[in-house]
């Protein structure tokens, strides 16, 4: 697909960071959109930034939250009859959110919303939207996965086995589904993407979802909080809760501030895949890193000293960092 002119794309989770900026980019070659997140102010911003790039565009949005089968099956049906049309030429599966690291420790819920966020909403998308690429001349799908469908780790000091296992779940089942489109339908295409560190709102946006937001913090959990940075050797054990509170809130920021990678750069990565048809996309030279050191010692990806070199080389610092304490928070 080397022109999205005139074409149709479905976007999940379109109303902040990698998914914003896939729209605007869609937008500005002239493709028509359909978003869904769980923030309808976030998706109205992200409307009126694609519409102020082409007034003419068709862009719809819908609120969803992807972990809902039926909800998502409702999204399909209302962007069918907004758009009015069968088929649809793009889906991105980008939605996703970060929590739920502890197998063992955090609540099931938690850890349950997580995988059901980032691997049942890449499954249901797919089950809902697959007749209509299919229907179509030409079309693509694009699940997201992460450096965490390579590497099951935020380094050895913080468990993080519900984002892990989703993320894994996404890179095989895209996979699989290479040989199965190519034998049924050799007009759709499939690319699996796997980001680094990229510079969005997703620890926000998780504490939220999760209704964790720093304000809404138990003083048990903020003791919790103020546990691990004492782990980690830091001062904080007189800090009133106010003051871990902000804590909190300055690492979901950092998180996005401090990432080697754009959310625009990595839409701009995505996009040329597609057009290139690569079915496999890494995003971020600590993505490519990873990767490389992998498959150089994949019996010693789990080791201290496997972390030790990546973060010794530059890279992943402050993703274990802020995403660490996010997902012991959430």
């Amino acid at each position: 697909m080397k022109d999205f002119a005139g074409k149709l794309a479905v976007v999940t989770g379109g109303g902040t960071g990698m998914g914003r900026e896939l729209c605007l980019q869609l937008a500005k070659a002239g493709c028509n959109l359909a978003l869904c997140d769980v923030s309808a102010d976030n998706m109205a911003e992200t409307r009126r930034l694609c519409l102020a790039v082409d007034e003419s565009l068709t862009v719809s949005t819908h609120l969803c939250d992807v972990a809902s089968e039926e909800q998502v099956n409702a999204f399909r049906d209302a962007v069918l009859t907004e758009h009015g049309t069968d088929h649809v030429n793009l889906l991105f599966n980008n939605a996703g959110i970060g929590g739920g690291g502890s197998f063992i420790n955090d609540e099931r819920e938690q850890w349950d919303k997580t995988f059901d966020v980032c691997w049942f909403g890449v499954y249901y998308c797919c089950r809902a939207f697959l007749p209509a690429l299919i229907a179509a001349d030409e079309a693509h799908l694009v699940n997201t996965s992460s450096v965490n469908g390579l590497w099951a780790s935020l380094g050895p000091d913080t468990p993080h086995t519900a984002y892990c296992a989703a993320k894994f779940a996404v890179r095989g089942f895209t996979e699989a589904l290479i040989t199965d489109l190519a034998l049924n339908a050799p007009h759709v295409k499939v690319s699996v993407v796997m980001p680094g560190h990229i510079g969005t709102q997703i620890v926000a946006n998780s504490m939220a979802y999760m209704g964790r937001d720093p304000d809404s913090l138990s003083a048990e959990d903020i003791d919790a909080f103020r546990q691990q940075l004492m782990d980690a050797g830091l001062p904080v054990g007189n800090l009133p809760d106010d003051d871990i509170r902000g804590l909190i809130a300055q690492q979901a920021q950092a998180f996005e501030a401090e990432a080697p990678t754009t959310a625009a750069t990595a839409a701009e990565v995505i996009l040329d895949g597609v057009k290139h048809e690569r079915w496999r996309i890494l995003i971020g030279d600590d993505a490519h890193v990873l990767d490389a050191e992998l498959r150089a010692a994949p019996e010693q990806a789990y080791d201290r000293a496997f972390t030790e070199s990546l973060l010794a080389r530059g890279h992943f610092a402050s993703l274990i960092q802020t995403a660490g304490a996010a997902v012991t928070q959430s």
